[in-house]
C-alpha cells in the first residue's frame, strides 16, 4: 500500500457538509489502511463555484500528483475539471454529470462554462472509477455514461443507489448511503 496517498473528499454543492452521507464512514475506512484523508466542508457550499473550489484544492488542501480526490455530484465536477490543469494519482466520480443540466443552481457554479478537456483530464491521473446509479432523481444515467465514454474509465453503475446519499432523506429512503464499501474496495484495489 502506497502510504504517500493523501485523499481529498469533496462533498456537493446546496449546503453540502463534510458530515453528508458516506463521507465520515469514507474517512474512517480510508484511514484504517494508512491512508491520509482530507475531509473538510468547502467554503462556498451553498454555489460551490469554480472560482472559489479549484483554487482551495490546489492552495489550502495542495492536491497533487500524490493525491487522490473522490468527488460527489458538484464535487465530482471540481474534481474533474482539476484534473485538466493538475497532476493527481487518481478520482473518483460519484453521482457526476458533465452539464448543467438546465438548471441555474449549477449553471452558476462556472464549471460548465467551457468546453471539457477529456484527454488532460485522462493523461493527468493514473486512474479514474466512476459511480452512477440508473434511480438518481437529479442526474440522469445518461451523464455519467457520457462520461466513462469520454474517460475510458472504471464504471461501477448500480440501479437502487440514487445520488449516494442525499441532502433530502426521503429521495433515498430504500438507501441513505451511510456506508459506501464498493468506494472502499474500488480505491484499495487500485492502490495496493
Amino acid at each position: 500500500m502506497n502510504n504517500n496517498i493523501k485523499i481529498i473528499l469533496i462533498h456537493g454543492n446546496g449546503g453540502g457538509t463534510k458530515d453528508d452521507h458516506w463521507f465520515p464512514y469514507a474517512k474512517k475506512e480510508f484511514e484504517a489502511l494508512g491512508l491520509t484523508v482530507i475531509l473538510e466542508t468547502f467554503p462556498d457550499n451553498v454555489e460551490a463555484k469554480a472560482s472559489v473550489w479549484l483554487p482551495y484544492l490546489e492552495n489550502k488542501l495542495k492536491a497533487d500528483k500524490n493525491t487522490i480526490l473522490i468527488g460527489h455530484s458538484s464535487g465530482a465536477v471540481a474534481a474533474m475539471r482539476y484534473a485538466e490543469k493538475h497532476e493527481l494519482y487518481g478520482s473518483v466520480l460519484v453521482g457526476v454529470s458533465y452539464t448543467d443540466l438546465g438548471w441555474e443552481s449549477e449553471k452558476i457554479s462556472g464549471y460548465y462554462d467551457k468546453p471539457w478537456q477529456w484527454d488532460k483530464i485522462k493523461q493527468n491521473q493514473n486512474w479514474i472509477i466512476l459511480f452512477a446509479s440508473q434511480d438518481d432523481p437529479y442526474i440522469p444515467v445518461d451523464e455519467p455514461r457520457y462520461i466513462h465514454r469520454k474517460l475510458n474509465c472504471e464504471y461501477h453503475e448500480f440501479t437502487d443507489f440514487g445520488h449516494f446519499g442525499s441532502i433530502n432523506p426521503e429521495e433515498n429512503i430504500n438507501n441513505p448511503l451511510p456506508e459506501f464499501p464498493e468506494l472502499i474496495e474500488a480505491v484499495r484495489r487500485k492502490i495496493k
